[in-house]
């Protein structure tokens, strides 16, 4: 898998079946004879046989091929292995388009383990049908494995369950050209519905960050998995709403989502940001005004204090990116006096779609409520002065079902 890409180096992560030792070798497409290669790293078990592989031979704004070796060998993929860094493009040149893909909810079959019934996961083809979008990177939006029951409450359990997610044949091109980030949401992280009382969250966050390759974890105290990157233009804050979540049933009117270090982070990385697009991520919906499930706003004081900051602060370019739902919807929240938000919601992936929500979400924008399995693309493109965000939304096997344009004009 390909994880985050910086001007100066990439990350790439490997999993082998027994512990073995990799290294990476790669180069330019047009100087193949020129090679560089990663240090060579073991995958040992204490780490589920994964391994993170830093290439720092890189130069800004190239692709890169590259090859896996174990024990010294070459080990061929039936499957195009590329990787690109970012553009130095700042005081140079107008800020490069790109595009991404993003998706939640991946429901992995295993028969043994699966509740009895009508299985849960499938059309895992939808892999295929990202990767035939040629996406720069994908954005995983949580629930991107499902623990069950003889999971969560070991470490063989999490593990194997990682795994056996990760394993699935059509997943593979699409992490091994693509870069990929993450976040969780409460399947990855525990059981259903999981907040900060979760006793076996450091056993779950260790096998978060050996199975992804975020650039860091845990901000701002090095607790849980928040983070940032940033793209060309664009930059990305991975927010983490479980590890200082309250309980659901224990005021949550008053009581912690994000809980308040992480909120403060936030604004301040966000008023700090001189991208064009800040793009905040996390787990469950944040702009559906509906008490329902897990939405934010069952946490009404904290996300009334994240609203009125980014109002106060007069904070440009901000719109949010969520998951959890099983259904995709944009929710837009007019603000008297400044720029609307927007909410794209992007669910299921390869899980079961969710009933027809019977909420009412006023900020629902017609036309975008999908109640199937899809996955989204985003294109970032245009002059300097003129950026804008292209939402695409497409079913499993890549269909076009509804896209939307928002300029960086309108969020200001």
């Amino acid at each position: 898998m390909v994880g985050y890409a910086e001007m100066r180096e990439v990350a790439l992560w490997v999993q082998t079946t027994a512990p073995a030792t990799a290294h990476i070798e790669y180069w330019l497409p047009a100087a193949p004879q020129t090679r560089w290669r990663t240090a060579a790293v073991p995958t040992s078990a204490a780490h589920g046989c994964t391994a993170h592989l830093i290439a720092d031979k890189v130069e800004p704004g190239q692709h890169y091929r590259y090859a896996l070796y174990l024990n010294g060998q070459p080990v061929p993929r039936p499957y195009p292995l590329e990787f690109q860094t970012l553009a130095l493009w700042q005081w140079r040149t107008a800020p490069p388009d790109f595009t991404f893909a993003l998706g939640s909810c991946t429901y992995v079959n295993e028969p043994a383990y699966d509740r009895p019934g009508r299985s849960y996961g499938g059309e895992y083809d939808i892999f295929t049908s990202i990767e035939a979008k040629k996406p720069d990177f994908m954005l995983w939006l949580g629930d991107n494995s499902y623990l069950r029951e003889p999971d969560w409450n070991s470490r063989t359990g999490i593990y194997q369950r990682y795994s056996h997610s990760r394993a699935v044949p059509e997943m593979q091109p699409l992490l091994a050209r693509a870069h990929n980030y993450a976040i969780w949401d409460d399947h990855d992280y525990g059981p259903n519905d999981s907040d900060r009382s979760f006793w076996n969250k450091h056993t779950t966050l260790a096998a978060f960050q050996d199975f992804w390759a975020n650039p860091h974890y845990g901000q701002p105290d090095g607790e849980g998995i928040a983070g940032a990157f940033q793209w060309a233009d664009a930059q990305f804050f991975l927010l983490d709403d479980r590890w200082f979540r309250s309980p659901d049933n224990a005021h949550p009117e008053t009581g912690s989502y994000l809980g308040a270090s992480q909120l403060q982070w936030l604004l301040e990385a966000l008023g700090n940001s001189p991208a064009a697009f800040k793009i905040v991520v996390v787990g469950g919906q944040v702009l559906n005004p509906a008490q329902v499930f897990e939405n934010y706003s069952n946490y009404a004081q904290e996300r009334a204090q994240l609203l009125q900051a980014l109002a106060d602060r007069r904070i440009p370019g901000v719109l949010f990116l969520s998951g959890d739902r099983h259904f995709t919807e944009l929710t837009k929240l007019d603000r008297p006096g400044t720029y609307p938000l927007y909410d794209l919601t992007c669910s299921p992936l390869t899980s079961s779609a969710a009933p027809a929500p019977t909420e009412a979400n006023t900020g629902r924008v017609p036309g975008t409520y999908t109640p199937e399995r899809n996955f989204a693309t985003i294109a970032v493109r245009g002059p300097a002065n003129q950026r804008e965000l292209k939402m695409t939304v497409f079913d499993h096997a890549g269909k076009s079902l509804w896209e939307r344009t928002i300029a960086a004009a309108e969020l200001k």
